[in-house]
């Protein structure tokens, strides 16, 4: 099976053997985590497909592959049109289509370790009217026919210290006993990986630049724990550190260990506990809560050791992107530099500073018309030379032991178009206005969405991604429950309130199909704010910018901007200036203080 479209017939054989007429294939593992470990790559082993979010239905005859706005021209590049159909999301849906095109009496097979009840419950219900059902999957049909498919990874806990968490474990775990109580139920199965390693002070390297191990963890209302990791993993240290209050199973055991809790009321998030947990708990005679797990809100409020550790991370990787943004400057005019032999070298330039772990991402390498497809993953062959004329987007990130980071900056190399500048600034506009917005407490990332598009609207405009996302520590560079989108956003995630502690992207763009790309992304804290004269019955909170690295001047049309948006800008560089300028010295440090004078 050397090609997409012949894994797709060894599928579909298999899929006859097994007497079913149909599968869906997500981007997802067992936790519903948006990054994978290699082994639950099978969206990408079977399409092509190597964006971030996707899923695929097969039937006898047709399939389909579901994407967003972010990869409609990545798809396309990626996964054959003669194999499958596009459909795109959230205008179409899995259940859509299948209700439109599985045909009477059809099995419809999916695999209940990765979807979610609620996934099962829509699908089954747009199934009904058709004479198809839904059934789960013993064992994932596509696990049989990837013969060469990769074992997880074996890597092993690290214990994450308190002083760099902000809080101990045991006080962690206190506060979900307590929820718990509140709530009346007896247990929490933990299931999403960053919740688990955030509970219990721990990380791992189980996944591709997330720091988790695939485990599982079931709270208990009087705070013990039970968690659940291949036994390899645990070092001797990390067994002293989790202590008699957290018993140790093998991953394996999970199933049995949820039939066992016969009359109890336990807790499982419908959005990150997947369909077979539910099965698994009732059938054991639990009672099901469906409730969020209350650990998605506790670590997104972070504490002071956590936004201490980000400021640190921040100035760090500031420094390596700022001496990176001046080798691309100068090295981009030669025609030498390709979007990998990029990424790699800003890759080293994080790797000198002595404290990077890993990316928090892989990297977004885009130049010319690849930076319009806002989460390009750039391939050996998809590989670009980086040319005159073209703008050169970097949007990247590190994982630290003190704090992740993602940041976008855009190059021209040589000088850009009056259109380029227009939309530079339009997009730093609208930068500007979410990173200065002061707003109620309890105000949702839907009704800061709109700030950031009102200068492209203006001009007939718009971008097809949210404008932000929240940001972990140490942890996922996608970390929820709070976004900045607008309403409709799926997921619901940006009608969260946002709250203090809180920390976000800020990251609007514009992008030309065909040309180019452009995107300002800065990492926010929400916080606390007084206004003079204000109600004092009225919390008022705003962001404070983390993020530092110089934007790119020669893109900004000063013309468009407004007073205040200069002094912004101005206030942003020289505080870029003060943080990072002590950590560079030589051609940078004078490099670095020409990019932050004062706008003219």
């Amino acid at each position: 099976m050397t090609t997409h479209h012949d894994r797709l017939v060894a599928l579909r054989a298999e899929l006859a053997a097994r007497h079913l007429d149909g599968f869906v294939v997500p981007l997802t593992d067992e936790h519903m985590s948006e990054y994978v470990g290699a082994y639950a790559q099978r969206l990408a082993w079977l399409t092509g497909f190597a964006g971030s979010a996707g899923s695929a239905t097969v039937l006898a005859d047709r399939a389909a592959i579901f994407t967003d706005a972010r990869y409609t021209l990545q798809v396309r590049e990626q996964v054959s049109a003669d194999d499958y159909d596009y459909i795109g999301v959230p205008q179409g849906s899995v259940a859509a289509w299948l209700a439109e095109h599985a045909s009477a009496g059809a099995r419809i097979g999916y695999d209940p370790w990765l979807h979610t009840r609620a996934w099962v419950t829509e699908v089954t219900a747009a199934l009904a009217g058709t004479g198809a059902t839904l059934v789960a999957a013993d064992t994932n049909p596509l696990d049989a026919i990837w013969t060469d498919r990769p074992a997880p990874s074996p890597a092993p806990l690290v214990v994450q210290p308190d002083h760099v968490a902000g809080a101990s474990s045991a006080a962690k775990r206190a506060e979900v006993a307590d929820w718990l109580v509140e709530k009346k139920a007896d247990a929490l199965v933990v299931a999403a990986l960053d919740s688990i390693a955030w509970l219990l002070n721990v990380r791992g390297a189980d996944v591709d630049h997330t720091p988790v191990a695939l485990s599982y963890a079931i709270v208990h209302a009087n705070g013990e724990t039970d968690l659940f990791v291949a036994p390899d993993k645990l070092t001797d240290a990390v067994r002293q550190h989790l202590g008699n209050a957290v018993r140790l199973h093998d991953r394996a055991d999970v199933a049995t260990a949820l039939g066992r809790f016969a009359g109890k009321r336990v807790v499982a998030d419908p959005t990150g506990a997947v369909a077979a947990i539910a099965q698994a708990l009732e059938a054991g005679g639990a009672s099901v809560v469906a409730s969020r797990d209350p650990t998605i809100l506790l670590k997104s409020l972070k504490n002071k050791a956590e936004v201490a550790g980000h400021r640190a991370a921040s100035a760090r990787d500031g420094a390596a992107l700022t001496r990176f943004l001046r080798w691309v400057e100068r090295t981009a005019p030669t025609g030498e530099l390709t979007e990998l032999s990029a990424a790699a070298k800003l890759h080293q330039f994080r790797r000198d500073t002595g404290a990077l772990l890993d990316l928090s991402f892989p990297a977004i390498s885009a130049t010319g018309a690849h930076g319009a497809i806002p989460h390009y993953h750039v391939t050996q062959e998809s590989n670009a030379p980086i040319l005159p004329g073209q703008l050169y987007l970097i949007d990247s990130g590190g994982q630290y032991a003190d704090g992740t980071t993602d940041v976008t900056r855009v190059v021209p190399v040589g000088p850009p178009t009056p259109e380029m500048r227009d939309r530079f600034t339009r997009v730093l506009k609208g930068h500007i206005a979410v990173a200065t917005a002061i707003f109620p407490d309890g105000t949702s990332g839907a009704q800061i969405d709109a700030f950031a598009r009102r200068p492209l609207w203006e001009a007939g405009l718009d971008f097809g991604h949210g404008t932000g996302h929240g940001v972990g520590a140490y942890l996922a560079v996608h970390e929820g429950p709070q976004r900045i989108a607008p309403p409709s956003y799926p997921g619901g995630q940006s009608l969260e309130p946002l709250r203090a502690g809180m920390m976000l992207s800020n990251e609007p763009g514009y992008y030309k199909a065909g040309e180019y790309g452009i995107r300002i992304e800065n990492l926010l804290l929400t916080v606390a704010h007084a206004v003079p004269g204000g109600d004092p019955d009225r919390a008022m909170l705003a962001f404070e910018t983390l993020t530092m690295a110089p934007i790119e001047r020669t893109l900004i049309d000063a013309a468009l901007l407004t007073e205040q948006e200069r002094a912004w800008l101005d206030r942003y560089h020289a505080q870029v200036q003060r943080i990072i300028g002590p950590l560079l010295d030589g051609d940078d440090a004078t490099w670095l203080a020409a990019k932050c004078a004062p706008i003219a």
